[in-house]
């Protein structure tokens, strides 16, 4: 996977799901539910698998930590 292929879902203020490109400015999609922005990162990216911001914490990790779906 190159750089270009990886993609991020990152929770907005507003309660909706950007998906992102690394260094990128603005979202390729923004979805309403986290769901949703994995299937659609899926699209864009066929044979990747995007990294989704954790959303709360867990066992296995925290807010600040990233996971693969």
């Amino acid at each position: 996977m190159t750089k270009k292929d990886e993609l991020f879902i990152e929770r907005r203020e507003q309660g909706d799901y950007a998906v992102r490109r690394p260094g990128s400015q603005r979202a390729s999609d923004v979805l309403p539910t986290q769901k949703e922005a994995i299937e659609r990162a899926k699209e864009l990216s066929p044979g990747s698998t995007p990294l989704v911001e954790r959303v709360r914490n867990t066992d296995k990790g925290h807010p600040d930590k990233w996971r693969k779906p």
